[in-house]
C-alpha cells in the first residue's frame, strides 16, 4: 500500500461521515465515533511503531483503524443506538458498506483480506483460531488500539456524566450500586466478562476493566499502565473490599505484562 492510497481513504471517509451530520441524527454521537476513529488511528500507529512495523504495514494498520467502525454511523442513523444486540453487528454492517461502495478495490487481494478480517474480528469477544500469522497479528493490533481508545472515551465520559448523561454510551443500563456475580467471577478467573451478564452500569465498567485480559502487546500494557486507565475506571466503582481485591489483581497483571515488577 502507498501513502496516496491512504490519503484517498481518508478523503472518502470524511465525505461518507459528513452525510450523517443531518437533521434528525444526534450529531453528538456521530462526532463521538468520528473522534474515536481518529484516535484509534493514532493508537495503532503508536503501537505499530513501538513494534517496529515497516512503513507499508503502518499504512495498512492505519487503514484498518480508519474503517474499523465505519458501520457505526449507519447503525446509529438506522437504529439510534450503538448496541449490536439491539440492532446488528456493526463490524459486519461496516464491511457491507465498504463492499457496497467498492472502497477497497484499489488494494491488492492480500491487503483487502487483511483489512476485512481485522475489521470483522475487531469486536468479537474472543478471537477465533486464525492460521495466517499476519492476519492474526493485525487483528490483535487493531483490537488493542480500539480498546485503548475506548478506555479514553469512557473515562472522559465518567468524569463529566453528572453534567451531561449519554444513555447511548451507557447502553441504557441502570446506575445502581450492585455488581453482578458473573462479571466479578470473570475477573477473578482472568477472563473477559460477557455482555449478556451485565445488569448495571457498574457491570459495564467492570467488563471494560476485564478487557485487559484480551490485550496482546507489551506497548499496549505500557500505555494502559502509564495512563492509569484501570485506576481511573476503578475510582468510579463502589469502594468495597471485594472490588479493591479484584482491582489489585488486575493492576498486578497489567504491570506484569508491561514488564514492570
Amino acid at each position: 500500500m502507498k501513502s496516496d492510497t491512504l490519503a484517498f481513504f481518508k478523503r472518502w471517509f470524511a465525505g461518507y461521515v459528513a452525510a450523517y451530520h443531518t437533521e434528525g441524527v444526534d450529531s453528538r454521537n456521530i462526532k463521538l465515533k468520528e473522534k474515536h476513529t481518529e484516535q484509534v488511528c493514532k493508537e495503532i500507529l503508536m503501537l505499530g511503531r513501538a513494534l517496529n512495523l515497516s512503513a507499508e504495514d503502518l499504512l495498512l494498520a492505519e487503514t484498518m483503524a480508519l474503517f474499523h467502525d465505519i458501520g457505526r454511523f449507519k447503525q446509529y442513523a438506522t437504529y439510534g443506538n450503538f448496541n449490536d444486540s439491539l440492532s446488528e453487528n456493526h463490524a459486519e454492517l461496516g464491511l457491507r458498506e465498504l463492499a457496497k461502495h467498492k472502497v477497497l478495490s484499489v488494494c491488492s487481494e492480500a491487503e483487502q483480506l487483511l483489512i476485512t478480517q481485522a475489521i470483522r474480528y475487531h469486536n468479537v469477544r474472543v478471537l477465533p483460531e486464525i492460521e495466517d500469522p499476519r492476519c492474526l497479528f493485525f487483528s490483535r493490533l487493531l483490537r488493542d488500539a480500539d480498546k485503548l481508545d475506548i478506555y479514553r472515551v469512557v473515562i472522559d465520559y465518567y468524569k463529566y456524566r453528572q453534567k451531561e448523561r449519554n444513555t447511548t454510551i451507557e447502553l441504557g443500563l441502570p446506575d445502581t450500586q450492585s455488581c453482578s456475580p458473573p462479571i466479578l467471577d470473570a475477573i477473578r478467573q482472568r477472563k473477559i466478562a460477557y455482555l449478556k451478564d451485565m445488569a448495571t452500569l457498574n457491570d459495564f465498567k467492570l467488563l471494560q476493566i476485564s478487557w485487559v485480559f484480551d490485550l496482546n502487546y507489551t506497548p499496549t500494557f505500557c500505555a494502559l499502565h502509564e495512563r492509569r486507565y484501570v485506576e481511573q475506571i476503578a475510582a468510579t466503582l463502589p469502594q468495597t473490599g471485594e472490588i479493591s481485591k479484584l482491582l489489585a489483581t488486575v493492576e498486578a497483571y497489567v504491570r506484569e505484562r508491561a514488564g514492570i515488577c
